[in-house]
């Protein structure tokens, strides 16, 4: 066997070797890829960021929207309907499968719409990264940024007089603290607002005014309340390690502040 033939089939046995050690790790990765991307029809909408398709309840990734009694609860709801009810979606996987009540993960997709991301644009939802950011997370910020300037919905810009008094003096996220301010001279009533991470956990200002002038600390855990210091008791963090949003909501749910990290 001359020199060149033997350095083709030693050449064809190292790339059959290859090929066999690395199978398994090819036919993950194949069919993964393979899976992140089916369609089926949505046969109801639950909520603004929840649906059945082929029977099987799917929560929308990347977002969070409104609770049954909270502003713009049934218009969220509405606007997914008339979006995806009985039509059929192209569905996207993400990096997690399913949440802990065993539902669906998916970004939803139709007529080249990201489902999703039009709910954020369109003020029905915002953004939500609990598991960290993916490759869409830069869209979605965009599309609230683009939705607050244009002053829709769960955007819109409380009218409240203290609405441009009350300014995020520190936000330590780490900590699990922020410092508001009051920049007016005058005081500002704050009965009833709302400090909200991007899911569920809310904080209500009860019978609480914030001088003129004055800074306030809002601290997660136990503690006593003072003039100048209130604790969010009940949560041992409310703001996640992977990026979260602070909202600032007066009491009529209208927005007057949002920081994110």
């Amino acid at each position: 066997m001359n020199e060149k033939r033997k350095y083709a089939v030693s050449l064809a046995i190292l790339s059959t070797l290859l090929f066999a050690v690395n199978y398994p790790f090819l036919d993950k990765v194949l069919g993964e890829s393979l899976s992140t991307n089916e369609y089926g029809v949505a046969e109801r909408v639950i909520d603004g960021d929840t649906v059945v398709i082929n029977g099987t309840s799917v929560r929308l990734l990347g977002i969070n929207s409104p609770e049954r009694k909270e502003l713009y609860y049934s218009e969220a709801k509405i606007f997914l309907e008339e979006l995806v009810l009985n039509k059929t979606v192209r569905i996207e996987s993400g990096k997690e499968k399913y949440d802990r009540y065993n539902r669906r993960l998916a970004y939803l997709h139709i007529d080249n719409k990201n489902v999703n991301l039009e709910l954020v644009r369109n003020g029905f939802a915002n953004s939500y990264f609990p598991s960290g950011k993916d490759i869409y997370y830069n869209k979605f910020k965009n599309a609230w940024e683009e939705c607050i300037k244009d002053n829709k919905n769960l955007c819109e810009k409380s009218a409240n007089k203290c609405a441009n008094c009350i300014k995020i003096e520190k936000f330590d996220y780490k900590h699990q603290e922020v410092i508001f301010t009051n920049e007016c001279s005058f005081d500002c009533y704050l009965n009833g607002w709302k400090v909200k991470d991007e899911g569920r956990k809310n904080f209500v200002f009860q019978d609480f005014t914030l001088r003129e002038r004055k800074d306030l600390t809002l601290k997660v855990g136990e503690g006593e309340n003072t003039g100048s210091v209130l604790y969010w008791t009940g949560e041992e963090y409310v703001w996640t390690k992977t990026g979260d949003s602070l909202f600032l909501r007066d009491n009529q749910g209208k927005l007057v502040l949002w920081e994110n990290y």
